[in-house]
């Protein structure tokens, strides 16, 4: 019994501080301008996504708001995310590689940078014979009202800033139905492999903040996910217990992010110290949350950095 109640205790701190954390990320998310547009919080209609396709990973338990979405920097977020879905981006046939990668959106697991980090993700992947995946996973919810919504991200925001930095690790027990969400998209386009053209063994996975939280406790903790290679952007580097089967790993983040620039390089060190394959690109500037926006920096850069190390793997040709 002791056993199992600090067990409890153990995913109750383990939540509360994941909670706190992600709430950082949320409102740097959406705070800092990631280009010359609007910052400004416009709430839209949900746009039409014919192509969405339900997980079957079921309603968020407990949820009671409902599914909303607001545009900002000229993007469009998710909110109150309560069923998760996968958009297939796929590419022409005549440029099909057979690899696939499934996208990963951050926000702080309170928003999806749907436009951002997702869609616009997608299209160049796609635009390289990858066909691409974004998954719209399941978020902690949110106050329905826009000002609301902006007043409690300020008010948990304050002082949350001081607070250590869980490893993913310790955040897998505050995320289980993203998991859940993230299991169900690989195990779908395994399903559907032959009719996409995907080869099962190369799909990959990559995330930004919170989605790339979301792609390392995959890897670490997915089961049956198994991604064939994974990309963390922008996302925590604490040290991780690397398993056996680590897949390679890309990482890219900026010198002046204000979340996780100053944590040290211990996810690097983790897949050095394992001997599984690793880049990491450390940009002078960028701040967070730079995605596919056109900055002055060469922190834009990542992406051909990112297809350039994929071809590398191998994994922008036909398997032969």
């Amino acid at each position: 019994m002791r056993s199992n109640a600090l067990e409890a205790h153990a995913v109750r701190c383990a939540r509360r501080i994941f909670a706190r954390i992600a709430a950082v990320a949320a409102i740097v998310y959406l705070s800092l301008p990631a280009q010359a547009q609007n910052d400004k919080m416009t709430p839209i209609a949900i746009p039409a996504q014919p192509e969405a396709i339900e997980l079957g990973t079921g309603p968020l338990p407990g949820a009671t708001v409902p599914e909303s979405w607001h545009s900002q920097y000229g993007s469009h977020f998710a909110r109150n995310v309560t069923t998760a879905t996968l958009t297939p981006f796929l590419p022409d046939p005549a440029k099909a590689t057979g690899t696939a990668v499934v996208v990963a959106p951050g926000g702080g697991f309170r928003t999806l940078s749907m436009s951002n980090e997702g869609w616009d993700v997608a299209r160049a992947l796609a635009d390289k014979g990858v066909a691409a995946f974004v998954l719209k996973y399941r978020l902690n919810q949110t106050p329905q009202d826009m000002q609301a919504f902006e007043q409690a991200m300020r008010e948990m925001f304050s002082g949350a800033a001081r607070l250590p930095r869980p490893n993913p690790e310790q955040m897998v027990a505050g995320i289980a139905p993203q998991i859940a969400d993230a299991r169900a998209a690989f195990a779908l386009i395994r399903r559907r492999a032959a009719e996409w053209r995907i080869d099962p063994d190369r799909i990959g996975m990559i995330g930004f903040s919170a989605g790339a939280m979301l792609t390392m406790a995959t890897t670490l903790s997915g089961q049956d996910a198994r991604p064939a290679f994974i990309a963390n952007i922008y996302g925590p580097l604490a040290p991780v217990t690397v398993p056996a089967a680590a897949p390679p790993l890309f990482v890219a983040l900026a010198a002046d992010d204000p979340l996780f620039s100053n944590d040290g390089f211990g996810l690097i060190e983790s897949w050095r110290a394992a001997k599984k394959p690793v880049e990491f690109h450390f940009y002078e500037q960028g701040g967070h949350g730079f995605g596919m926006y056109r900055k002055q920096t060469t922190s834009t850069g990542w992406f051909d950095a990112f297809q350039r190390w994929m071809g590398m793997h191998g994994y922008l040709e036909p398997k032969r």
